[in-house]
């Protein structure tokens, strides 16, 4: 069976954890406990064939970057999280990106930008036209808004398909494309 490594990253507090459990297990944890480093497996089914995903939830604090370099060395898909209700967590997303390039040497790395707590809207600071077009800036990087709290985006077909089937270039020895 094959496996897919996806690295969740993003600022402190965007939801990574809620996201990843919600996906991985269909559950909201409400209560926010700051995350080292958690790793989650989750068996899909991908053209036919099983394969294993193992999600590593990573730290979004600034004392745990450290880590990131090794996070992003051993990814082989990023998806980088930021909250709608916050402008500098949609900012901090410029250099993350960057930082993965350069950790992988490469301008083409599979990842997916999604803009968090989308049931927040009367607290929205950052627009879905500015997610979209920082997905676009960033080249071929799938865009997607999404609330764990609410089930928006996290259990629905779409979603799944956006992480089973968006990192084109791993199913053909690559990578999967996961994120389309």
């Amino acid at each position: 069976m094959r496996e897919y490594k996806i690295v969740v990253l993003g600022s402190g507090g965007v939801g990574k954890s809620t996201l990843t459990v919600q996906f991985v297990q269909g559950i909201f944890v409400e209560k926010y406990d700051p995350t080292i480093e958690d790793s989650y497996r989750k068996q899909v089914e991908v053209d036919g064939q099983q394969c294993m995903l193992e999600i590593l939830d990573t730290a979004g604090t600034e004392q745990f970057t450290a880590m990131r370099d090794l996070y992003m060395k051993n990814g082989q898909g990023f998806v980088l999280v930021y909250s709608i209700t916050a402008q500098s967590t949609f900012n901090d997303l410029t250099d993350l990106r960057e930082q993965i390039l350069r950790v992988k040497d490469s301008e083409e790395v599979p990842m997916v930008l999604v803009g968090n707590k989308c049931d927040l809207e009367d607290e929205r600071v950052v627009g879905k036209d500015q997610g979209m077009m920082m997905a676009r800036q960033f080249g071929s990087c799938t865009f997607m808004e999404t609330s764990a709290k609410a089930k928006i985006g996290v259990t629905d077909v779409r979603y799944k398909q956006n992480i089973l089937f968006g990192f084109a270039s791993l199913r053909s020895g690559g990578l999967i494309n996961f994120f389309s």
